[in-house]
């Protein structure tokens, strides 16, 4: 699909996923709401519109914080605080795959409490994908994927296909002010789990339900996993080689896109429900989270006419932009990114190639840059060849011009600045043991940083949460044990 025929697909159109404000076109926020579409009313303000607005806004705030000292103390001590922002918000987790538990994730590094709903009949997807680590067996606790993404997270297993586990679900609900769900349209309804029938249990809880279209809209059942939804945003459309055909992007992008803006969303209920005192149902469209990713594509085409074309790794407004190859020791490639976004930044990179570079007409100007930009790339590339990627990254650094080396997976889990950030966890698990993870990408200033725990083991806070959080004992946990409506990781104290 083009992104010209985005804005007259009949299912978006249903579900309001376009904004006009002024006469233009936009693509409205990825997310429907109980009261329906977030839209901007307004257009991007003018340079300045606002200034005297909000420096009185700032004026009266300060008169308002002056005059209260008590306020001014809780200030001072929230903002030293080694809480999260999340903290005391509890989420009841029934996710699997990648949305839905980038989603959560996202909210447990904030904080909140998420326990994961899972079942050992039918395991999460990613619990069963065959990325295991290779000095032991296969297992349902040692999937790489699995662990990487549901950091920070308990694990009750409860099976959803008894009555008795459904009931069970209803209670948590009860006990927990979000719950996140990404199974097909239509699953919740069928098992009774409805957002109606939980809101009626809590009218407090903030539901969000991940899907690949949405929970309505003609293409509602569709089918719908990450892969399938650049296709139909334009992205595939615009990726390839000048004059190639359409490319995939390499990865399933719209999972963790859909997953952020799920997290957010959810941040954002939860103020609007202390304010109000009532929950909220998001509906997170895979299709509508990746079509808002490609807004640049979207407002070129609303306001040119013309449709973005394939250009490798080019750039419309930076020359040169691309990935050029370095020299290495051993036979894997080994690749330098390179961009300049000025002429400035290009009179900076060109006397590092040859002295006359910087002087040599076919290259003065973005325009001329861009006309020879196959010439260039060329010229870029046999330099290139020569260097180390490191060094030359460094060099280039040194003098002003964005580039970095192309990093593999090792490279990114040695590499000093992230492990300086602490980006890199090593995480110590049951069964796998200490392993290297992709931490939190945000720190705090004056509050803990870190994950706290790593992903969990299938039911092995069963028995602790049904304790805690229902208030159950002994008897009542093994009964439900016994009639197979929740499985308990060891059982320790029962």
């Amino acid at each position: 699909m083009s992104v010209s025929a985005l804005g007259d697909t009949p299912h978006l159109i249903e579900r309001d996923f376009f904004n006009d404000v002024q006469g233009t076109k936009y693509l409205a926020a990825a997310t429907l709401r109980n009261a329906g579409r977030a839209c901007n009313l307004l257009a991007a303000p003018q340079i300045g519109a606002h200034t005297q607005e909000i420096l009185d806004e700032a004026r009266a705030t300060q008169v308002g914080r002056a005059s209260s000292n008590g306020h001014s103390k809780s200030s001072q001590s929230h903002r030293h605080s080694r809480n999260k922002p999340l903290d005391g918000i509890r989420v009841l987790d029934m996710t699997w795959a990648w949305a839905g538990p980038f989603c959560t994730m996202n909210l447990a590094h904030m904080g909140a409490d998420v326990i994961r709903l899972e079942s050992e009949v039918r395991p999460d997807l990613y619990r069963r994908l065959s990325i295991f680590p290779a000095d032991m067996d296969e297992g349902i606790n040692r999937s790489g994927m699995f662990n990487q993404w549901n950091q920070d997270k308990s694990s009750i297993g409860v099976d959803l296909s008894k009555p008795a586990g459904i009931e069970l679900v209803k209670s948590l609900v009860t006990e927990c002010d979000v719950l996140v769900q990404n199974f097909a349209t239509g699953v919740m309804e069928r098992l009774g789990l409805s957002y109606d029938v939980l809101a009626a249990i809590n009218p407090r809880l903030v539901m969000a339900s991940v899907s690949g279209y949405g929970q309505v809209g003609p293409w509602k059942d569709y089918i719908g996993y990450g892969p399938a939804m650049p296709p139909l945003t334009g992205l595939s459309a615009a990726t390839g080689y000048v004059g190639g055909a359409a490319e995939e992007i390499g990865l399933s992008m719209p999972d963790p896109t859909a997953g952020i803006t799920a997290a957010w969303e959810i941040v954002a209920a939860i103020t609007r429900r202390d304010q109000s005192g009532r929950g909220d149902h998001l509906d997170v469209s895979l299709w509508e989270a990746t079509a808002v990713l490609n807004m640049e594509a979207w407002m070129q085409y609303v306001l040119t006419g013309i449709e973005p074309t394939r250009q490798g790794n080019g750039s419309q407004t930076m020359c040169p932009h691309g990935i050029f190859p370095c020299h290495s020791n051993d036979d894997e490639e080994s690749w330098i990114a390179i961009a300049c976004e000025s002429d400035d930044q290009w009179q900076k990179l060109a006397p590092c190639l040859s002295d006359d570079l910087p002087t040599d007409q076919r290259f003065t100007g973005f325009k001329a840059r861009k006309q020879n930009e196959q010439v260039l790339n060329e010229t870029i590339s046999v330099w290139t060849a020569t260097q180390d990627r490191y060094e030359l990254a460094n060099h280039l650094q040194s003098v002003g011009v964005a580039a970095y080396a192309v990093m593999t997976t090792k490279d990114i889990v040695d590499n000093r600045q992230l492990g300086a950030r602490g980006f890199i966890e090593r995480l110590e698990h049951p069964e796998v043991g200490r392993r290297a993870h992709t931490g939190i990408p945000w720190r705090f200033r004056h509050r803990e940083n870190g994950v706290r725990k790593p992903a969990p083991c299938l039911g092995a806070d069963t028995v602790s949460s049904l304790r805690t959080l229902l208030s159950m004992d002994d008897a009542q946990i093994e009964r439900l044990i016994k009639d197979d409506v929740v499985s308990a990781g060891g059982r320790e104290g029962i």
